[in-house]
């Protein structure tokens, strides 16, 4: 038997490492060992089929015990005829389940369409006036001396002779584009179609009004007492100016939308709406270039801005996503900014960094960011099959998380998997799916604790990346990334109309920004010549060789690789992380939260990466782990071993 003084050594040793240990933890932040449930998934839940209030009720608290507090009402096809959009079934459940929610502590997003995309309320405006009906452009070519022949739904809005001496004719008619609905038609039987109502003409103020009536205004009156509570907001869908299935060769754009396309281009576009269709003149494809910048932007103001401000008017948020994965410029009009990862668009390996839905993370965290939003959105894995893994599922969140977003809408949960059903935009990743068990509830957590580590946080970041407001560029961010020198995005406009800019660079919504790259912009506005010959003057302008425009700024940087670009980068800003060895795998964002440092860390590869971090912030530190909450000591001294596809939290105070 060890002396009683010995007993007393190893019990006040082992008291002391429990002690110590305790400590570590209580010095980790409370919001991340348990974040609210506002931080939570909020899964897209598909009401596909006829729905009961008990069945509703049981799902919802399914979702609650596996570690989801919300979710997305999404009336989806497979709904029976008499549980139509908006119908008093279909209002019945919404209370139902909303007031279930509120019972719960949980929340709910609206949908705005049944189904998408959104503007039509699954046909209602153009059943309440046929004039309301998605229009566009087309041509006809004339043989000389022939006058066009127009049926009663068209409408000339101009003759013009091309370069060559033809002559075209440019005529608005109904685009025949359709939305997907919600109901089968011919289930059961061998002929199995889908109900496809007629898209609304989202560029018509008048049509725009209607659809906010027929929904907006509808949910407001049914559901006003939730909103800003219970209710965060309203999600509306990659919006289609002339809707799916239009006939071919059709254009965007209007007779009546001219005038406002000529201000703001500051010119008269008519006399080259043939460009629309022929590269007959040197200038063609900038003048395209042209009309659908402007063409986007009469999309923000006639759709999006009323949206918004409906939204904004009552307290709750205008959430969802454009139709294209680089639109950056339509998410100014969000209240949370969002996009859409589906149909494989991002997938390890190449399509990680390349290619334009390669941008779309960044690019909503970043208008989140300038336009001081609090949230920023993702709706992911839809229809990425059902060969989906679960590793996979974890990969794609973190893929977001890395980059900034901290709102995940999983595509989807579906409340039946009957029949027809099981494969419509398949995979179910939620109760439906292999995972759904403890392990779900593991990957849920850890959602919720990255969402709330990238909400109400600064962004340590002092490179940006210039964009338009539909192109944002991949081949600099790639090299940024893999070299983990992170960056924003910046919409060009941003430059004349809310930043400063001077020797220093760029200061916007908090951020500076002391290296600016431009690459691929094929157009530049002129009122961005004078903020971008600042930057140029004051050696903070890097070029991709190759870029348009690059001639004319004879002082500003150029490079032609990768390596050129982060040399030339490191030579404005010191570097927030090394790497040593490097690793092209690794991915990193670092926040500044509550006082609190946090480096998120993606090994994005598969393949596993051990290399020592260096950072220049001096302090305790600690691994934390996302799915659990708890922590362990780190070491600056010591190597970091990342697994394949593992992501880490340190957090140096």
């Amino acid at each position: 038997m060890k002396k009683f003084s010995e007993q007393v050594s190893i019990s006040g040793l082992i008291a002391l490492l429990i002690l110590l240990n305790f400590s570590c933890i209580d010095d980790i932040p409370q919001g991340f060992k348990d974040p609210p449930g506002e931080f939570s998934l909020m899964p897209f839940w598909f009401w596909n089929d006829t729905l009961t209030d008990q069945e509703l009720l049981r799902q919802v608290a399914d979702f609650e015990a596996h570690g989801v507090y919300g979710f997305v009402i999404h009336p989806r096809i497979g709904l029976p005829e008499d549980q139509g959009w908006l119908s008093p079934a279909m209002i019945h459940s919404m209370k139902l389940v909303i007031e279930e929610a509120d019972r719960r502590g949980m929340y709910v997003i609206l949908y705005d369409e049944g189904m998408y995309p959104s503007g039509s309320s699954s046909g209602q405006v153009v059943a309440r006036n046929p004039d309301h009906a998605a229009r566009g452009l087309a041509k006809k070519d004339l043989a000389p001396g022939e006058a066009p022949q127009l049926s009663g739904n068209e409408r000339l809005v101009t003759i013009l002779t091309r370069p060559g001496g033809e002559r075209v004719a440019v005529i608005e008619r109904p685009s025949g584009g359709v939305i997907r609905g919600l109901h089968y038609i011919g289930e059961g039987t061998g002929n199995v179609r889908e109900d496809l109502p007629p898209a609304g003409d989202i560029l018509n103020p008048e049509a725009v009004a209607s659809f906010m009536e027929l929904v907006y205004e509808r949910f407001a009156r049914e559901f006003g007492d939730y909103f800003g509570t219970t209710i965060l907001g309203i999600f509306t869908d990659e919006p289609d100016m002339l809707g799916r299935g239009r006939q071919r060769g059709m254009v965007p754009g209007n007779a009546d939308l001219i005038d406002q396309v000529n201000d703001i281009l500051g010119y008269d576009f008519t006399p080259f709406l043939a460009d629309l269709w022929y590269n007959d003149r040197p200038d063609s494809e900038r003048k395209r270039t042209e009309y659908f910048r402007a063409l986007n932007i009469c999309l923000e103001e006639n759709y999006y801005k009323p949206l918004s401000e409906f939204c904004a008017e009552h307290g709750i948020a205008l959430m969802g996503h454009p139709a294209g994965s680089m639109d950056i410029g339509a998410l100014r009009y969000f209240q949370v900014p969002g996009q859409d990862l589906v149909w494989r668009y991002v997938e390890p390996g190449p399509k990680a960094l390349e290619g334009g839905h390669s941008t779309m993370a960044k690019c909503a965290s970043s208008a989140m960011i300038h336009l001081e939003r609090r949230r920023n959105s993702n709706e992911l894995y839809g229809a990425y099959g059902h060969n989906l893994t679960f590793e996979e599922v974890e990969w794609l969140a973190n893929w977001c998380f890395v980059r900034g977003h901290n709102l995940l809408m999983p595509h989807a949960f579906y409340y039946s998997i009957r029949g027809i059903r099981v494969d419509e935009r398949p995979p179910d990743v939620g109760p439906n799916s292999p995972w759904w068990g403890d392990e779900y509830k593991s990957y849920a957590d850890a959602c919720r604790r990255l969402s709330w580590l990238n909400t109400d946080s600064e962004h340590v970041c002092e490179i940006a990346i210039l964009g338009n407001s539909t192109w944002l560029p991949y081949r600099a961010a790639r090299a940024c990334f893999q070299n983990q020198r992170d960056f924003n995005y910046l919409e060009l406009r941003h430059l004349w109309e809310d930043a400063e800019v001077d020797e220093g660079g760029i200061t916007l919504a908090g951020m500076n920004y002391r290296a600016v790259i431009l690459d691929s912009l094929i157009y530049l506005q002129d009122e961005a010549m004078a903020p971008l010959r600042k930057l140029e003057e004051n050696g903070r302008l890097i070029i991709w060789s190759g870029t348009p425009y690059a001639e004319i700024f004879a002082d500003a940087t150029i490079v032609s690789i990768p390596e050129e670009l982060i040399a030339s980068v490191d030579k404005l800003i010191n570097p927030d992380l090394l790497l040593s060895p490097p690793s092209p795998n690794i991915r990193y964002r670092h926040v500044i939260k509550e006082g609190y440092h946090y480096y998120i860390l993606f090994n994005e590869e598969k393949t596993a990466v051990t290399t020592n971090l260096d950072i220049p912030l001096k302090g305790k530190m600690w691994w934390l782990d996302p799915s659990n909450g708890e922590a362990a000591e780190a070491s600056s001294d010591e190597p970091v071993n990342f697994d394949p596809f593992e992501l880490k939290v340190l957090l140096v105070r």
